[in-house]
Formats: C-alpha cells, sequence, structure tokens
C-alpha cells in the first residue's frame, strides 16, 4: 500500500517532467501511424536529441523504454568527433569520449576494466552487462529482441572519464565535442509475434493453481504442494520438423522457488518408413530458456534436452521468461532423404512452486518479509527508507533477532535463511540502496542481494559474507565497512523493480541469539554525502522520466563518492601557496601609478591584487569572503580593467576623457566577466580594447594639440608647402614617439604580456595552479614596465612646426637699413 503512496506523491513530479519534456526543443512522439516497410511492425516511440555541446568532463543520460513487444530498436548518433579507433588505447581515459548502455539503470564507465579498442557497432554482442565504446563521428545501430530484452535502457555519453570527472575544476579547458541522436523503437503489430521481422509465433503458457504432479511429491511438503502453479498451452500438442524451433512465454510475477519445464507425450506424426529401436526417445529436444529476451542456440541463461530430463531452474527472475524447443537427430533416426514430411510432436508444461505467504526458501521453511516504503520527510524524491510492516515509522532502524524466530532448516543450525523484498519505484534508478547492520557482539550474519528474485549463496548479484568473501569491489558495489560489528555498503544506481535480499546466519547458537543487531535499508541519494567532500547533485536525463544523484566533489577529491584524494594535503597548501601569494606582484603597478599621482590606475590594480588573492583562497578552499560567483566576477573584471587600463595611462590626455574611457570599458568588461570570463578568446579580446583605447586617447590628444594643422590642409593654396608642412608633422611625431617613451620597457612589457598569454593558453586542470600562478605574475609585470615606459615629453615638441610663409612675413617685419 505505501508503495502505492509513493507513486501518488510523485505524480507531480512525472507530470513536471513531461510538461518539461514536450515544451522544449526535445521531439519525443508517439509513432503508431507511422508504418514502416514491413506490414509485421510499426514505431511505437521516436525519440530526438538535439545537437548538445558537451565540455570536458561533462555527460548525459538517454533513457529508452522498451515494450515487452519490441522488435527492434534503432540508434543513431551524429558528432564531431574526429577519433581514431585503432589508436584508442594511446588516448588518456580522461580527455576520451565514449559511449556507453546498460540495462535498468544509468551506466557508471569510471572504474571500467575492459578495453575501449572496438567500436560501438562491431563490438556489441549482448547487452546483459554495462558496456562502453569509443564515441565515433556516426554511429549506426540496431538492437533487436535476440540482443536486448525490453524495459528501461539507458545510453550515457560521456567526455572524459575516471576519477576527476567529479572533481571541481580551477578551469575546465580540454576539447568540447557536440552530438545529436535518434532513437525509435520498432514493435510488432501482432503481440502474439516476436523476431527482429516479426515473423516467430509466440504461444504464450497461462497458468492455474493445481497439485504437484505424482512424480514430485516424495520430495516435496504439502507445504508447497498448495501453492503450485501448471503452467499449459492452449494448444495441446505441437508437431515440428527438425530444426524448426517453436518459441514460449511465460511471466512471472512473484517470488518463485523452482520453475520446471517439461515435455510429455513425445511422439511422431507419422510411423518410421524403416526398422527402428528407441523411439521418439532416441530424437533430442533441445530447450532454452532467456529472461526478458527471445533465446537462441548460443545465447541463453538455461537449457536442457527435455528428452532426457526436466528443465529446472532455481528462483527464476521476476519477469518474461522465453523458451525455445528444438528437435534435433530426426535425420539420424529416419535417414538422409526419407520421410521427409516426419514431425516430433510433444506437450510442453511448466510448473512453478510458490511459497505461501511469509515463506521462502528450500521446502518454505524460511521467513520473508515484505518491506514497506516510508518516505523522508524533507527530502529529495524517492529517498525513503524501509521497514518491515508493523514496525514504526519513527526510525529507519529495525531489531533484527525477532524476524529470526520463525525460520528452521530441518535441524540445522548454520544456514537459516531470512528474506526482504521491496519494490524501488519507477523514475527512481538513479538513486542507491544502502544497507547497513551493527551489532553488540560480532555479527553472524551474511547478507545476499538479487534483483528480480530471492537470492541464495549460488545465485545472486552483490553479497558480503566476510572480509575475504564478498562481491568485487567496483563502482556499483562499495563497501564502507567490514568490521566484527558492524557492516555497512551501497548498490549504486539499483535498478527499478522488485529487489530480494537474503541473510544467511551461519551461527544460530543460542548465545548468538542474544545478541542486538540492528538493521537497515534505505533508498539514499549519494553514497556516505559524497564522504564530506563534496555536495550532492540531482538532475533528470534527457527524457526527464529517470532523476540521478551525483557527487561534485571538492578541489581536493574525485571519484563517484568523492572518496579519492587527488591532491594531497601538503600538495593543497603548496598550491594555495602560489595561487594567493603571486598576487603580490600587483604591488609593482600599484606603487608605480601611486608615485605618478595616476589615483584611477592605482586603486584598480591594488583592488584587482586584493580580489584575486581572495577569489583564490576561495577557489582552493582555503577561506571565501564572499560567495564564489562574487569573486570569480571581481577577480576577472578587475583584472580585465587592469589590462586596459594600462594601454589608456600612455594616451598624454585630459583626466575627463581618461574618466569617460574607463566608464565605458568597465561596462563592457563587466558583461565580458558575467557571460563567459574563463574562455581563452578573452585575452586577445581586452588587448584589442586596450590598444582600441589607446588610440582613442592618442586621437583625442592630436585634435586638440594640433587643431592649426587641420586649418592648413583644409585652406592652404600652395600644395608644395602643403606637403612640407606634412612631412615635417611626420617627422615631429615620429621623434616625439621616440622621445615618449622608455623603449626598453616598453619591449620587456610586451615580452611579459606575450608570457602572461601563453600561460593563459597552457593551463589544464592539473596544471592550472602553476601556470596560473605564473599568470598572476607576468600580468602584473608587464603592467609594471608598460606604465615605467612612459617618458614626460616637453610641449614643445609636439607642436606644429611654423611654416615658411610665417617666417618670412616676420622677416620683412623688421626694420631695415
Amino acid at each position: 500500500m505505501l508503495f502505492n503512496s509513493i507513486q501518488w506523491c510523485h505524480l507531480t513530479l512525472i507530470l513536471l517532467n513531461a510538461l518539461l519534456l514536450f515544451t522544449s526543443s526535445f521531439d519525443l512522439s508517439s509513432a503508431n501511424d507511422e508504418l514502416s516497410s514491413t506490414d509485421g511492425f510499426a514505431t511505437v516511440s521516436s525519440f530526438s536529441y538535439p545537437q548538445t555541446t558537451l565540455r570536458p568532463f561533462d555527460f548525459r543520460y538517454i533513457r529508452v523504454d522498451i515494450p515487452p513487444w519490441f522488435s527492434a530498436v534503432s540508434i543513431a548518433l551524429n558528432s564531431d568527433v574526429d577519433l581514431d579507433v585503432a589508436r584508442i588505447e594511446r588516448v588518456p581515459k580522461k580527455s576520451l569520449p565514449i559511449i556507453c548502455f546498460r540495462d535498468g539503470s544509468p551506466p557508471l564507465p569510471d572504474a571500467l576494466n575492459t578495453s575501449l579498442k572496438y567500436s560501438s557497432v562491431s563490438g556489441i554482442n549482448g547487452l546483459d552487462i554495462e558496456q562502453c565504446f569509443p564515441m565515433e563521428k556516426n554511429i549506426t545501430m540496431k538492437l533487436t529482441n535476440e540482443l536486448i530484452s525490453p524495459g528501461a535502457w539507458y545510453i550515457g555519453l560521456f567526455n572524459g572519464i575516471g576519477a576527476a570527472r567529479t572533481q571541481s575544476k580551477m578551469i575546465s579547458r580540454g576539447t568540447s565535442y557536440t552530438f545529436s541522436a535518434n532513437i525509435s523503437v520498432e514493435a510488432c503489430k501482432n503481440s502474439m509475434m516476436r523476431g527482429e521481422f516479426c515473423n516467430s509465433t509466440i504461444n504464450p503458457l497461462s497458468c492455474t493453481a493445481s497439485d504437484v504432479y505424482d512424480s514430485l511429491k516424495a520430495t516435496v511438503k504439502k507445504l508447497t504442494m498448495e501453492n503450485a502453479m501448471t503452467c499449459k498451452s492452449n494448444f495441446e500438442t505441437f508437431c515440428v520438423q527438425e530444426g524448426v524451433p517453436n518459441l514460449y512465454s511465460l511471466d512471472i510475477t512473484n517470488a518463485v522457488e523452482e520453475l520446471t519445464i517439461m515435455a510429455r507425450n513425445i511422439k511422431f506424426n507419422i510411423t518410421p518408413s524403416v526398422n527402428t529401436s528407441g523411439g521418439a526417445s532416441d530424437v533430442n529436444l533441445l530447450c532454452f530458456a532467456r529472461h526478458g529476451a527471445i533465446p537462441a542456440n548460443s545465447l541463453y541463461d538455461y537449457s536442457s534436452d527435455l528428452n532426457k530430463s526436466p528443465l529446472v531452474i532455481r528462483s527464476p527472475r521476476i519477469g518474461r521468461w522465453y523458451i525455445s524447443v528444438l528437435p534435433v537427430n530426426l535425420t539420424k533416426k529416419f535417414g538422409e532423404a526419407k520421410d521427409g514430411n516426419v514431425k516430433v510432436c510433444y506437450s510442453l508444461e511448466s510448473q512453478m512452486l510458490q511459497c505461501p505467504f511469509g515463506k521462502a526458501g528450500p521446502n518454505c521453511t524460511m521467513s520473508s518479509y515484505t518491506l514497506q516504503t516510508v518516505l523522508r520527510r524533507g527530502s529529495t524524491p524517492f529517498e525513503s527508507y524501509y521497514l518491515p510492516i508493523g514496525e514504526g515509522a519513527s526510525s529507519a532502524n529495525f531489531p533484527l533477532e525477532p524476524l529470526l524466530n520463525n525460520s528452521s532448516n530441518g535441524g540445522e543450525t548454520n544456514n537459516i535463511w531470512t528474506y526482504f523484498t521491496f519494490d524501488i519505484p519507477r523514475g527512481a534508478a538513479g538513486r542507491n540502496i544502502h544497507i547497513r547492520l551493527s551489532s553488540d557482539a560480532k555479527i553472524s550474519y551474511e547478507v545476499y542481494a538479487r534483483f528480480g528474485g530471492l537470492p541464495s549463496v549460488d545465485i545472486q548479484d552483490y553479497y558480503y559474507a566476510n572480509k575475504t568473501m564478498k562481491s568485487d569491489q567496483s563502482v556499483f558495489f562499495m563497501l564502507y565497512d567490514s568490521s566484527d560489528k558492524n557492516i555497512d555498503f551501497y548498490i549504486i544506481y539499483a535498478r527499478e523493480g522488485t529487489w530480494g535480499f537474503g541473510l544467511r546466519n551461519v551461527n544460530t547458537s543460542i548465545d548468538s541469539l542474544k545478541q542486538q543487531t540492528i538493521m537497515s535499508i534505505s533508498l539514499e541519494g549519494c553514497p556516505k554525502q559524497c564522504s564530506s567532500h563534496g555536495d550532492c547533485k540531482f538532475s533528470l536525463d534527457a527524457t526527464g522520466l529517470t532523476s540521478y544523484s551525483f557527487c561534485s566533489c571538492d578541489r581536493n577529491h574525485g571519484g563517484f563518492d568523492c572518496s579519492i584524494e587527488i591532491v594531497s594535503h601538503k600538495e593543497h597548501i603548496l598550491q594555495s601557496i602560489f595561487l594567493i601569494g603571486s598576487n603580490a606582484a600587483a604591488i609593482l603597478p600599484a606603487y608605480w601609478s601611486l608615485r605618478q599621482k595616476a589615483f584611477a590606475e592605482w586603486i584598480i590594480f591594488t583592488a584587482s591584487g586584493i580580489s584575486s588573492g581572495l577569489y583564490h583562497a576561495c577557489d582552493v578552499g582555503t577561506w571565501c569572503v564572499l560567495s564564489f560567483n562574487a569573486l570569480q566576477f571581481m577577480d576577472f573584471w578587475l583584472s580585465f580593467m587592469a589590462v586596459i587600463s594600462t594601454f589608456v595611462y600612455l594616451a598624454t590626455i585630459d583626466e575627463v576623457y581618461k574618466r569617460t574611457i574607463h566608464t565605458a570599458v568597465a561596462i563592457f568588461t563587466a558583461l565580458m566577466s558575467v557571460t563567459n570570463a574563463t574562455r581563452s578568446s578573452n585575452i586577445v579580446l581586452v588587448i584589442v580594447i586596450g590598444a582600441l583605447g589607446l588610440l582613442i586617447g592618442w586621437l583625442i590628444e592630436m585634435s586638440t594639440k594640433y587643431r592649426s594643422l587641420s586649418f592648413s590642409f583644409g585652406f592652404s593654396t600652395n600644395f608644395l608647402q602643403s606637403l612640407l608642412t606634412i612631412k615635417l608633422w611626420f617627422y615631429n611625431l615620429v621623434k616625439t614617439l621616440m622621445r615618449r617613451f622608455h623603449w626598453g620597457f616598453l619591449l620587456a612589457g610586451f615580452t611579459a604580456l606575450f608570457m602572461a598569454g601563453v600561460s593563459w593558453m597552457l593551463e589544464t586542470s592539473e596544471s592550472y595552479w602553476i601556470w596560473h600562478s605564473f599568470w598572476h605574475v607576468t600580468i602584473y609585470t608587464s603592467s609594471f614596465l608598460v606604465l615605467c615606459s612612459k617618458a614626460n615629453i616637453v610641449d614643445a615638441e609636439t607642436q606644429v612646426p611654423r611654416s615658411e610663409n610665417y617666417a618670412l612675413t616676420r622677416q620683412d617685419s623688421f626694420s631695415r637699413e
């Protein structure tokens, strides 16, 4: 009942997601009316993902819902990735664009141990496990129902993997790529048909409650016999030729202890024309069973020769099973070319043995509990914990020993099981199952987990028995505590649906039953709250149907749970000293500006150095005097202003003009700092703006000091005299420029500016601290040298030379003797 309440509680969320989906640029539409070229199947859903850019370490998830009657899934991805798959092993994984597929929950490729050298088109061979491939420019594939099973599938696109993927970067530079995707799902129009071309008939097996078969009565207790289900086809007998398989489907909706598939009344449809011995018993009736997908001779979960023994499946998974029965050896029995119409006939039956409510395990002697879901108050969607029905909801913990008293195993004391089942709702595949056990004595329990059924020692997805016997540590199984009195582990991105947990008590002595063991099962966001080294964030996949959690780690840690130390404490101190201390170079231009009484420049350089130091103190995690965004804006804005002010300082113009230029530049650089301050093109843009400001200053200076020159250009009647005047003016201008600057300082300043630009371009996530510290030193040193290059000049040198006519007039005005 409480599971249904979860669905109602999240109905609003699902509706909002759907609204967001249809109002965005995504094109998710039903296309039942769009028939393919073959009349047997039609496109039931189509999803178009628009062109999207993945920056370094970015990722995206796409969910694809596949109905049980689907025939194929077509995927077409286009990108601008230029990658040589043959040389893929030479590319660092931190910069490798990849695409991953996983059944049931989002993929996590960070801990991959497999090779990525194969193409996604040629490398797929059954997607029962997570598979990742290098991203290519064009990827086109068609996955039939012989390769994948129906349900929720997830496609993940990653631009770089590894522990550093979740690490917060001071700067993120690298190769970005864009991609777009088109995904369509085709299904058989006739629900009784299967196969890529919908040309294979599926015979469903319908089940009814019945007594067990006589052959099983001697080995099965009455407790089990009362819950036997016999499943048969509507057709009593099937007759098929050699090599022609018959396909069947069987739905399992609850936990089943045992599934038995058998063939009865095996015979030939005609009497052989030659004398043979043995009859139909010599024919091989091969049976292949597979969960969720159609089996093949080389791709199946279980197999048996039904003519020799039934096919017995212990604890089959919940869901749809497909069964293929293939007769062989008929040619050997009847000869190569005779009796071509001979067929083998049989009746297929199956039996499911189910335990009564509250019981499970061998002979239904173990206790089984269905856990109720309790939502956490004020938490994010889907976060909840699970309790046995009847337990109080005030705490996520419940005592374990009272639940173990109802289990027995025929006198055995070392193999007592207690089972728990619970459901993870639709859309919660991006959450994590958290299991904890704590006791006042040594824990004597082994924990086994399985999706879609009850686990056992031999059949399980994850388990923890002791420190040496446990599931391999991976990104999907994270063990945090394995002491004698505590067990603590996570199952990452657990699939939505029914999960079964089994506790095996390996020590049922009287003393062990007196211990107090507390257990908790919860559905949480980030493991260990990102190990206290990051923030837990939540997002939706491209379709808006699945919510997933992920960690955004601090500067020093990475990994899915931020437990991997990427930068040591000593390295952190060293980087902090370099990034913060290098801003002391701002003292040089600030001191010179103050000495020259350029108070506006003095304020800009002083404020720039202080704000940059405060920003990097916050960036490395030392201390934040303001919010990170405010400090980042101040750092970049004042740095841009400092560079441009250095250029404007070189122009000899009145303060009123400088204030005008500074005001205009302040507005423009503020917009640059807000929109995308970290892009490399800003360096060139800032230098261009500074040079433009210097040019405007010179034009203003020339317009005020050389007005007489413009008059002579307009009204001079002597063309040769005008040319002489222009020549003398340019001569004096060059002479003035040579005398206005100390060119040694100016060249050294522009050299330092060039080095600053090079250091900016060389910055990466790993080397940011050293190159950006070098940037601080060189950019402030460049400003200091350029400021020092300005020399005081005599105003007379900039005046326009007197013309010859004016000189002759003065001579004529003197008295003559």
